[in-house]
């Protein structure tokens, strides 16, 4: 399933965020591709809405607290990024990535 995202990382000396979607996901873990290399355990705030089809009743926004798990460099352009899904929380209207 692919679904849109928002993903914010911190490495050691900087905070980064960027726009991507789900290639796989699970109740436990997502992997998608990131532009920047990640360590494995980097902390990642990732915010997906789940569409219709999931829901049952209209797009739903989760935020996801986790930790980068692997990457790889699959493509060319981009990074992989297997991440854990440590806790998650439902969004209410007009909330974002804090």
């Amino acid at each position: 399933m692919r679904l849109p995202l928002k993903v914010r990382w911190t490495s050691e000396a900087s905070v980064g965020e960027a726009s991507s979607e789900t290639r796989e996901v699970s109740s436990r873990g997502l992997y998608f591709f990131l532009p920047k290399d990640l360590k494995s355990g980097a902390p990642l705030e990732i915010v997906m809405t789940l569409p219709h089809e999931v829901t049952m009743a209209g797009p739903v926004k989760v935020r996801c607290l986790g930790h980068v798990v692997r990457t790889d460099s699959e493509r060319e352009q981009d990074i992989g990024v297997a991440a854990a899904i440590e806790r998650y929380e439902f969004l209410r209207d007009g909330e974002v990535l804090a």
